[in-house]
């Protein structure tokens, strides 16, 4: 079965750093681009970024141009986020996505709290 399992999420200080990962497992992981999307409260769930299945190409919403990198290993079928220069407005629930076929993958979210 298809299954995303995001870690790592957890309390930074503004200006830190903090890297969330997704297990992915149960489809040929390095056929697939896969997605970062993020949540706040009260807010839609929006596009973070975005990498190609071998992970030449990647892009970002404006927002995190600069301060987050996706990287891939699809050897241990897994995508990761690096977040630096965190702000308050990057608190949000971090989820994996992938879309195999007609359907959409998301997996349980990682929380991520930016905080003085």
């Amino acid at each position: 079965q298809v299954q995303l399992v995001e870690s790592g999420g957890g309390l930074v200080q503004p200006g830190g750093s903090l890297t969330v990962s997704c297990a992915a497992s149960g489809f040929t992981f390095s056929s697939y681009a896969m997605s970062w999307y993020r949540q706040a409260p009260g807010q839609e769930r929006e596009l973070v970024a975005w990498i190609t299945a071998t992970g030449r190409s990647t892009n970002y919403v404006d927002s995190v141009k600069g301060r987050f990198t996706i990287s891939r290993d699809n050897a241990k079928k897994a995508v990761y986020l690096q977040m630096n220069n965190l702000k308050s407005e990057d608190t949000a629930v971090y989820y994996c996505y992938c879309r195999l076929g007609f359907i959409d993958y998301w997996g349980q979210g990682t929380q991520v709290t930016v905080s003085s």
